[in-house]
């Protein structure tokens, strides 16, 4: 972003109290369309993890393209359903983690909506046994999908390059999960979900090092060939047991190799949309910055410094300094090496810092997507240079699922 973007930020937030949360939303659109380009004409099941805000989940998911939404949670995706009373945002929910939440489990299983709706995550039997416990008589069978492992082994179990997720990871694995599931009363298996997290979510441009990016590509090509091939053959052991409503696979940054296989119906995306710093650096799609956060100027400590208020929003993750805030409106501030982002106030360095004041502005982009809005009850929705609506987060509807 330019002088002139920053300019354009704070003339329309101008009647707002800092810190505060904004979306972009020409940006966000922009990035809808690009993922929807980049799918080749698969749908896209909207990650809500990435998104936390409902009025956003629906603005996605009215775009072409988009059809259905990836929950984090089973009470999350009861919600989004409509089981709590609220108007429901999509009838296609696929729960995309394991649940033990049993109550939940419960409340599902005597909705007769709700279970017609949301497909629950397994990959393993001790999940169906838990399903059964608590579920023994639902209105209709539940709806199961089978999370496979998709890292890539080229050495074996000793070297695994991806996610520690499914312990399915063969098609004959796979299919022996899949006839246990056709085996139980009061379940029905209904998709497979192969999510290739070493390529959607690390990106083959790390800034700095051109010899790591090249064998990052290297790692990821001949992971996206093995996977191809095993992803199909699991696709095909499995439909050979029971029939596959469908076959998820892909994120933001693999949408446009994902969509070509075959075997897969649809993909998977979220982060794309509001575009964070840790999706800067993909050869393959070059996103814009949606969501963003300002912090106030209350302190300039020493030359060359100014402490903004809070800031200390960190991702999950490793914990690596990639997982920070990036400082990024006015251009040139870093943090202090002792101090980092904290959790009430951040010093900022650098040239740029010389020209803040008490009561100036900073700009920040979160290193991941819709965590941002565990920090922020509101989302302050721009265009232009104006605001043009103030919308709840999850936090800001008093939900916080996780």
């Amino acid at each position: 972003m330019s002088t002139s973007e920053r300019a354009r930020l704070e003339t329309a937030t101008a009647g707002l109290s800092a810190p505060f949360a904004v979306v972009d939303l020409d940006a966000f659109r922009g990035n809808a369309a690009d993922l929807v380009r980049r799918a080749n004409g698969t749908p896209i099941r909207l990650a809500s993890k990435s998104v936390r805000c409902r009025h956003l989940i629906r603005a996605a998911l009215a775009h072409p393209g988009f059809a259905g939404i990836m929950a984090y949670t089973l009470p999350e995706a009861l919600w989004l359903a409509g089981a709590d009373g609220d108007e429901p945002l999509s009838d296609d929910i696929l729960v995309a983690y394991p649940t033990t939440d049993t109550s939940a489990i419960a409340r599902l299983a005597a909705d007769p909506r709700a279970a017609a709706s949301i497909t629950l995550m397994v990959d393993h039997p001790a999940h169906l046994d838990l399903i059964a416990r608590a579920a023994p008589d639902p209105v209709r069978p539940l709806r199961l999908c089978i999370d496979v492992d998709t890292s890539w082994q080229p050495l074996g179990p000793r070297l695994r390059i991806g996610a520690h997720r499914s312990p399915v990871r063969s098609p004959a694995q796979a299919a022996r999960l899949a006839r246990a599931i056709t085996r139980r009363p009061g379940v029905e298996l209904d998709g497979l979900m192969a999510y290739e997290a070493q390529i959607a979510g690390v990106g083959d441009l790390p800034p700095g090092n051109p010899a790591y990016g090249r064998f990052l590509r290297a790692v990821q090509r001949r992971s996206r060939r093995e996977l191809a091939h095993r992803r199909a053959a699991i696709v095909r052991a499995v439909r050979a047991v029971a029939d596959l409503r469908f076959v998820n696979g892909g994120g933001t940054g693999s949408l446009h190799t994902t969509s070509r296989e075959r075997a897969v119906t649809e993909v998977a995306a979220g982060s794309g949309l509001y575009h964070p710093r840790l999706f800067d650096h993909y050869s393959a799609f070059t996103g814009r910055p949606a969501a963003l956060f300002a912090l106030p100027i209350v302190r300039r400590p020493a030359r060359g410094a100014a402490t903004a208020l809070g800031g200390g929003y960190l991702a999950s993750g490793t914990g690596d300094p990639d997982r920070l805030p990036q400082p990024y409106l006015p251009a040139g501030l870093s943090y202090s090496s002792t101090q980092g982002a904290g959790e009430v106030q951040t010093p900022l360095l650098g040239a740029a810092a010389e020209g803040l004041e008490i009561g100036d502005l900073v700009w920040l982009r979160h290193a991941k997507a819709g965590e941002l809005c565990e920090h922020f009850p509101t989302l302050h929705l721009v265009e232009g240079d104006r605001v043009t609506a103030a919308v709840p987060t999850y936090r800001g509807e008093g939900r916080t699922f996780l």
